[in-house]
């Protein structure tokens, strides 16, 4: 899941998350995880000797700059941090402390990020060009529409294996809840996203009926030619409307607190001030990865969902597809030692966002009931 690299590594095959499903022509994408080498650096031209003596490195809080081939800049930042954590008293290889490097980095941030899966992440410490310091991005591996569970089974499933529908009220109240709090750590679009592309495509920015008619005449069509934006807005299944939305004092107490758990790590999280690890400014993101600059800005993930909105879906996923998806979740510049524990601490309340919306996705409305 984690990469020390001057570049975006590419991906691997990690085992895929379990939340997302239902992949429309935005197709899978295979999950990345594994750490890539740093490219060979050009031997050095002194004497052997010197050369040999200029390995060893004394991984401690002022890691020395002087030696042969020095470590570069995101190397020797995150080795400050790291002696401060686990220390090397001895001198070692420039290459053993590159691992130990990584390998600290590495634990920290499994560590905070365990037991996600709701997507697949990468973490990838960048070491910045041309008086860049080195930035830490979070890049999100999945793809395609997050499985909703229990929220997305309607009353039309009443009578199916999908067993006992929950009340209108609850499924509606922990959407809604889903579509404020989570794309505050994730790349993810939402109903009101899809429909303002959807706009941009066929009405000419348009969003009432009237205005799209009038719109779509002007470009040479008829009406009937392409959808309005009222057939779209029927579509929607009764759990995606915010008005049909439940008071938690409605709601079972174990529900109740699910949501209640989910706006508090979105709070804290959103309080985060500068340093945070799922925030990224685009100017800045492509600074680093200046791949991202001519490629699409939605999300690679989803909350509509695919079985209702799949011609829609298709099509505003097709630029993305062709070029690429805006599958940044954060990109956190590094100016000093003490912005990595930052950087650490607003991960660890992303990470709890994360959980939290999980459990709620995973909650069994009635599990009492069941075990009666």
């Amino acid at each position: 899941m984690m990469a020390i690299n001057p570049n975006m590594p590419s991906r691997s095959s990690r085992p895929r998350s379990t939340l997302f499903t239902r992949m429309s022509a935005m197709g899978s994408c295979s999950p990345a995880g594994s750490r890539s080498r740093l490219p060979r650096r050009p031997g050095s031209p002194s004497r052997r000797s010197a050369d040999l003596a200029g390995r060893a490195v004394a991984l401690s809080p002022a890691i020395p700059a002087g030696f042969d081939v020095p470590l570069a800049a995101h190397h020797t930042l995150l080795g400050r941090w790291a002696a401060g954590r686990q220390p090397i008293g001895e001198p070692v290889t420039r290459a053993a402390a590159r691992h130990h490097i990584e390998a600290v980095f590495d634990t920290a941030v499994q560590e905070a990020m365990a037991g996600i899966d709701i997507a697949d992440f990468r973490v990838v410490v960048l070491k910045g060009e041309d008086g860049q310091p080195p930035a830490i991005a979070i890049i999100c591996d999945s793809m395609g529409q997050i499985e909703l569970g229990w929220i997305e089974q309607t009353n039309v499933l009443a009578h199916t294996l999908k067993g006992i529908v929950a009340p209108a009220g609850w499924r509606a109240r922990a959407y809604q809840m889903l579509v404020e709090t989570l794309p505050a750590a994730l790349p993810v679009f939402s109903y009101e996203d899809m429909i303002e592309e959807l706009s941009a495509y066929y009405w000419d920015g348009e969003t009432d009926d009237a205005r799209a008619i009038e719109a779509l005449a002007h470009f040479g069509h008829e009406e009937g030619d392409v959808i309005l934006p009222s057939q779209v807005h029927a579509k929607r299944p009764d759990f995606m409307l915010a008005d049909n939305a439940a008071p938690l004092k409605a709601m079972p107490v174990e529900l109740a607190n699910a949501l209640r758990r989910l706006t508090s790590a979105h709070t804290a999280l959103t309080k985060f001030g500068e340093g945070n690890a799922w925030y990224f400014s685009f100017d800045e993101l492509v600074l680093y990865a200046p791949e991202y600059e001519d490629g699409s800005h939605l999300p690679p993930m989803t909350l509509v969902p695919f079985d209702v909105f799949h011609a829609e879906i298709d099509e505003v996923t097709r630029m993305a597809m062709e070029t690429q998806f805006m599958s940044a979740a954060g990109l956190c510049p590094l100016p000093d030692v003490a912005a990595v524990d930052r950087w650490f601490a607003s991960l660890r309340l992303g990470a709890e966002l994360l959980r939290a919306a999980q459990d709620l996705i995973a909650f069994d409305p009635f599990a009492d009931r069941k075990r009666a």
